[in-house]
């Protein structure tokens, strides 16, 4: 959860004029403004605009947007769902604009120069979208009551009036003096919303890449996703050491560690919640670590990916090119 920051998102019907409102609005508090689309040209610029990102996974992408901007910026939001995100932040103001029906075909009619036919079909093709759109990404085809602060008719206040009213509720929970997002917090978030991203193998654009053999199961596709996210150059699989051997010396028993992650000369061995699993891993480990004194070997559960990408750094480096 973000402990720290200040940001307003506006939603609404379609043709309520919510950008046109997002922008007086974030004039008037002189927050930043972050239109729809300027969040998914960032979306695009963060992940690759090749990169399909996945419905059901969009929510996270906005997540990891925000959090970054919210290090350095106040911030009016003008994008559907963006509600959803932000609903547990304390800094957060959601505000929905609503209108009756005439009112909003008058707008499109106003927007577009069409006739009021033409306006109706707009209308309805634009709700159709819209309801789609939030279903796919946000599991509910409207807004709940429920994810907003304030709602607003926008036929009975013009853009400026609204604007002034969010800035007069913005001014008694003092959103201005809110504190930027700390960077310690932001990694957190990014490490929690990109695990989420590697489940579904997203990775930011530019990513680092070796020559890959298929893995072994699912986890070292995650943790090797994980890498990729965070810069971080690696190798599948790439030496075995002999731990065990028989009366003629032959080789009994070999230890191939998953990854070795060369810019800090560490194999790392991934393992699972069994305890058969652990023991028999712990026990090739140590064999290692008693023979191979020099090399520097690791075993980690998947969830300890945030210790290692803290404890050297890691997470300093750019994830963007």
């Amino acid at each position: 959860m973000m402990t720290s920051m200040a940001v307003v998102t506006l939603a609404g019907e379609p043709g309520c004029r919510i950008e046109e409102v997002s922008r007086l609005t974030a004039q008037r508090l002189r927050f930043d403004f972050l239109s729809e689309s300027a969040v998914r040209r960032m979306v695009a610029e963060e992940f690759g605009a090749e990169i399909s990102i996945p419905d059901k996974v969009y929510p996270h992408a906005l997540t990891a947007i925000l959090a970054r901007l919210a290090t350095e910026h106040h911030l009016v939001v003008c994008s559907p769902g963006a509600e959803r995100v932000v609903g547990e932040f304390p800094g957060a103001l959601r505000v929905f604009l609503t209108a009756p029906e005439p009112y909003r075909t008058g707008s499109l009619m106003i927007d577009h120069r069409i006739d009021r036919p033409a306006a109706k079909k707009l209308l309805r093709q634009l709700e159709r979208e819209q309801r789609s759109a939030r279903r796919r990404q946000f599991g509910r085809a409207n807004p709940a009551p429920s994810d907003f602060d304030l709602s607003f008719n926008t036929e009975s206040a013009d853009g400026d009036q609204i604007a002034h009213l969010i800035e007069q509720t913005a001014a008694l929970r003092d959103l201005a003096g809110q504190s930027f997002l700390p960077s310690s917090t932001e990694a957190g978030i990014q490490f929690r919303v990109r695990l989420r991203l590697a489940k579904h193998g997203i990775t930011p654009a530019g990513k680092v890449s070796l020559t890959r053999r298929p893995f072994a199961n699912a986890s070292e596709q995650i943790f090797a996703n994980l890498l990729d996210y965070y810069r971080i150059a690696w190798e599948y699989e790439p030496r075995s050491f002999p731990v065990q051997w028989g009366k003629d010396g032959k080789v009994l028993v070999a230890f191939t560690p998953d990854f070795y992650l060369p810019e800090i000369d560490l194999y790392v061995e991934l393992t699972t919640m069994k305890q058969a699993n652990v023991t028999r891993k712990n026990r090739k480990v140590k064999l290692l670590r008693t023979i191979y004194p020099h090399i520097n070997v690791q075993v980690f559960y998947q969830k300890d990916f945030q210790n290692l990408v803290f404890k050297y750094g890691l997470a300093d480096r750019p994830l963007a090119v």
